[in-house]
């Protein structure tokens, strides 16, 4: 990922807090049947140890786990709010006409290797997880435990396991740092005439 300094983002804690923000993620690899890419949502875990994997599931109909290795190399890639950035919400374009389109977002990229996980308990451990994250702002949130036991072993039979063992975090947040105090409130003000869910993400910088 091309990365100029001014849009580069270091701190493991925010990139980690960004991943748990935004799970759907996109992971890339390259095994015997050449590229692929996956859409999965992934759970982030820090050890005591600081090291940090990845966890998620892929069903087992995917023949990911049998064309890729396991500890091979793997990207992975989340993202954020993105925008259209136009030249007319800049001050300056006003003044000069130096300006042109460009594109803001927010997007880290993870590098690790990868293992398939076959074991039910580990598979089970993960979904009951994965579950209680993403249901704790239903009004009634569903567990597994509403499933029948053998309904829930059977998908258990269906799905392999992933966890990958991060090497490597970088994040790029590309919000007009790189533009004048005036043009950063132009674009922000530019966001904020249709509600762009960017406009949050960007700070206007008072005078």
């Amino acid at each position: 990922m091309y990365l100029p300094k001014h849009f580069e983002i270091n701190d493991q804690e925010e990139l980690l807090a960004f991943v748990k923000a935004f799970p759907f993620a996109t992971l890339v690899s390259n095994g015997d049947d050449g590229l692929n890419a996956e859409h999965i949502p992934m759970l982030v875990h820090a050890d005591a140890e600081n090291r940090v994997v990845l966890q998620a599931h892929i069903a087992k109909a995917n023949k990911l786990w049998q064309s890729l290795a396991n500890q091979a190399d793997v990207l992975v890639i989340f993202q954020g709010e993105n925008a259209y950035i136009t030249p007319n919400w800049y001050p300056s374009k006003k003044v000069d006409g130096k300006a042109v389109p460009t594109w803001n977002y927010r997007a880290v990229h993870i590098k690790g290797t990868i293992n398939f996980i076959h074991e039910a308990e580990w598979k089970l451990l993960l979904l009951e997880k994965l579950t209680n994250i993403h249901e704790q702002k239903q009004p009634a949130p569903w567990s597994i435990s509403d499933a029948p036991q053998d309904y829930i072993e059977q998908r258990l039979a269906g799905i392999v396991g992933v966890e990958i063992t991060v090497t490597d975090i970088q994040g790029k947040f590309k919000l007009s740092q790189n533009q004048s105090v005036e043009n950063k409130n132009g674009v922000w003000d530019g966001l904020a005439q249709t509600q762009h869910p960017m406009m949050a993400v960007m700070q206007k910088i008072s005078d």
